[in-house]
């Protein structure tokens, strides 16, 4: 979501700045901004837009000073407006934020009852009036600092830069991921390593609650009791860091074409070179009774699918929550049960908190991510990576196939332990499961033909996704890519459920996208395709060869993709799905890889 970067550098701050800002744009952001402390004076330059507004900006009026503070910001509290972005703002106080003070509305009655009043409609200038308040009163800048983060609930990653101070920061986090960066008599703060990393390889990341004193010398981190704390140094590797297209107009067409790779990556880490399974040994399920998957939006359909291997492969009975929902519909969680939380950034503070929720109530806590360091990874009691590597495009496509590999062989363990299959059985599922690759370069071939359909598709006002079995989170997933790029509104249903309400939605003018691989449930799926026809519906039908030849005359389209294991089509057919999204949006001339109001990582609830 918003991104922070904190420079207390030996050379001028603002290019170091945008340029750190520059490798966060993947987050999602309608403003930026940056302020920094010349010769002792605190000033500040803010832009709405990308960020090339503010470099325009900044050539016309530039800041000078070697410590300073920037942002990009996803409009929460108040519209994208310069008064709203950040950083913001009062007397020698300024401050960037990424989260959301929840009890903003309480202090902010109070500052003005003491006659400090907010100039933007941010829950952020309630922070920077407090620190300014306790200044006025007499408070060092650490103690005014310190005193207001006592105040404050909800969750922050917060970075303070002071008027007369060129040399120190305060940096704090509570359910929002911070960084502290350690250079040569520099020193770094960021939201990310991703941000810092050109500028240093020495991250150490601020645990829940922490708070720090950061100056050239190093940084002083305290707890959130405020006891002095120690808190591990970790080298990122730099190449892990690295964001290019390579050649590729977007970074989303760039990501799709990456999933072979990554899925031979993450084969080959979690299976032996005989073909045997290489999970942790944490990953038991043993006397588990019910594993309950958690997440949000398209690693949600990733839990979705799993269910059905988990329930059908292993016999495990398998619950799916919405990680928003989860903590307030309040589940009802065993000791006996696994808690599976998946996230790409292993930050997405819905599930950050379900996570929470969980612990201590299950046998054991797990987590898929991207992110080994993460906040998710460091509060499970095992963490998978998926190894995916940096994933730019905000609309997830290679996080997602790997949230599925490692899911299918987290299914394949339950199995395996619980005696419902064989060793026999388990290498010829893990044979399939390594043809996969190879499958998806062929599915890659499809990328003209697709990019032809969604010339069409273009045009379309609706456009409805239907499936069956594991192919029915396949719809909602297409469904989800193509209005998150495109802005076209679509919907994914299960194909029986169609009959039941969307079916009245049919016309000439909806394209009806079908994904129905030749399985045991395929005849129905075509049950359901001439009820759409019959009303005069375009069904453009992604299957098999054998598929398209029993499905008959009266498609729109077909798109032939290889044959799979019906087990392992869900990951298969997520291929076309993004390419169709793809291509529409190009098709559509809107921005791929950062769509409106959308973010990367969501790091508010």
């Amino acid at each position: 979501m918003c991104g922070i970067v904190g420079v207390l550098g030996n050379h001028e701050a603002a290019p170091l700045l945008v340029e750190a800002l520059k490798r966060l744009e993947y987050r999602g952001y309608d403003s930026a901004g940056i302020a920094t402390v010349n010769a002792g004076k605190l000033d500040r330059r803010r832009a709405v837009g990308k960020l090339v507004n503010l470099s325009d900006l900044l050539v016309h009026n530039p800041l000078a000073g070697k410590a300073g503070i920037g942002h990009t910001r996803w409009a929460t509290h108040g519209a994208a407006t310069e008064k709203n972005a950040h950083p913001h703002r009062a007397g020698g106080v300024a401050v960037v934020h990424n989260g959301i003070i929840e009890n903003f509305r309480e202090l902010r009655a109070e500052l003005v009852a003491d006659g400090y009043r907010q100039e933007s409609e941010t829950d952020t200038e309630t922070v920077v009036l407090l620190v300014k308040r306790a200044m006025d009163r007499g408070a060092s800048p650490v103690d005014a600092a310190q005193d207001t983060l006592a105040r404050l609930h909800g969750a922050f990653a917060l970075c303070f830069l002071f008027d007369g101070e060129d040399d120190l920061l305060i940096a704090a986090r509570k359910g929002s991921p911070l960084a502290i960066g350690w250079g040569d008599g520099e020193m770094f703060v960021g939201s990310d390593a991703i941000a810092l990393a050109p500028m240093t390889d020495r991250i150490t990341y601020l645990e829940e609650g922490d708070w720090a004193v950061v100056t050239r010398a190093g940084a002083e981190i305290f707890d959130a009791q405020n006891r002095r704390a120690n808190r591990a140094e970790t080298h990122i590797a730099l190449d892990a860091t690295r964001i290019e297209k390579a050649g590729y107009k977007h970074f989303m067409s760039k990501e799709i074409a990456e999933q072979p790779v990554v899925i031979a990556d993450a084969l080959k880490h979690y299976c032996t070179p005989e073909g045997a399974l290489n999970l942790p040994k944490g990953i038991d399920f043993k006397g588990i009774a019910r594993v309950t998957l958690v997440a949000c939006g398209t690693a949600s359909y990733a839990c979705h699918v799993a269910k059905y291997w988990f329930e059908q492969i292993a016999g495990l009975p398998a619950d799916i929550d919405i990680a928003s929902e989860f903590r307030y519909r309040e589940p009802v969680l065993s000791p006996a049960s696994m808690a599976i939380f998946v996230s790409q950034s292993g930050e997405t503070a819905d599930t950050l908190a379900a996570l929470r929720h969980a612990t201590g109530k299950v046998a054991r806590v797990v987590s898929v991510v991207n992110v080994p360091t993460s906040s998710i990874a460091r509060e499970s009691d095992l963490a998978l990576p998926i190894l995916a590597g940096v994933e730019v495009g905000v609309a997830s496509t290679k996080a997602f196939t790997c949230q599925l590999t490692v899911l299918a062989l987290m299914a394949l363990k339950a199995a395996s332990d619980r005696g419902r299959i064989d060793a026999s059985t388990l290498k010829t599922r893990l044979t399939s499961l390594s043809a996969l690759p190879g499958l998806m370069n062929a599915a890659l071939s499809l990328s003209d033909p697709i990019s032809r359909v969604a010339e069409d598709l273009a045009r379309a006002q609706d456009i409805l996704f239907l499936g069956r079995g594991s192919m029915f989170p396949l719809a909602l997933e297409g469904a989800l890519k193509l209005k998150e790029i495109s802005y076209i509104h679509a919907e994914g249903y299960a194909s029986g459920e169609l009959k039941h309400g969307p079916i009245a939605l049919i016309d000439a003018a909806v394209p009806v996208i079908v994904l129905a691989p030749k399985d045991a449930l395929f005849d129905k799926t075509v049950s359901n395709m001439q009820e759409v026809m019959a009303r005069h519906g375009k069904v453009l039908l992604l299957s098999d060869a054998a598929g398209i030849a029993a499905a008959g005359q009266g498609t729109w389209k077909t798109l032939a993709l290889p044959t799979v294991d019906p087990l392992w089509a869900p990951i298969l057919y997520a291929v076309p799905a993004q390419l169709l999204a793809y291509h529409t949006a190009i098709a559509k001339g809107t921005d791929v890889d950062q769509p409106r109001n959308l973010a990367k990582s969501v790091t508010v609830e």
